[in-house]
């Protein structure tokens, strides 16, 4: 004798909620290593703008004068005097590296001028100046 009950085929199901929630973890995993993609190695200044201005290459030698006339050597404060000698170890082996200046607008020309002095001074370094297009 058959019962009723098993005429009927059992449905099948597709449970998406684990899906859901890998599709979740991976868009979390993006979103989070996104945000260490774009690195900054100066301080936050004030930048000069330029219509002519260019990317450069990623340096790892950043130099920052901020608004009150202070140097920075990625993000370390330094002084003048010793700025060519911390940026030749910076440099170690390399027979040369790109230095980017950036001051803010507010600061005195010469202390920039006496800034890119101090690193001309160095064999082997190229500089550039940190400018934003307007």
């Amino acid at each position: 004798m058959r019962l009723p009950d098993d005429d009927i085929e059992p449905t099948f199901q597709i449970n998406i909620v684990p899906m859901i929630d890998v599709i979740f973890a991976i868009l979390t995993f993006f979103i989070m290593s996104s945000l260490y993609l774009t690195r900054s190695t100066g301080l936050p200044v004030t930048l000069p703008k330029a219509t002519t201005a260019e990317s450069q290459a990623q340096s790892r030698i950043a130099v920052t004068i901020d608004r009150q006339g202070q140097i920075a050597l990625n993000r370390q404060p330094a002084r003048l005097e010793d700025l060519p000698s911390r940026v030749q170890a910076l440099m170690g082996n390399n027979q040369a590296a790109l230095v980017i200046v950036s001051a803010d607008t507010s600061v005195d020309y010469g202390r920039v001028v006496a800034t890119m002095d101090r690193l001309r001074m160095i064999p082997g370094v190229k500089l550039a100046i940190a400018a934003q297009k307007p």
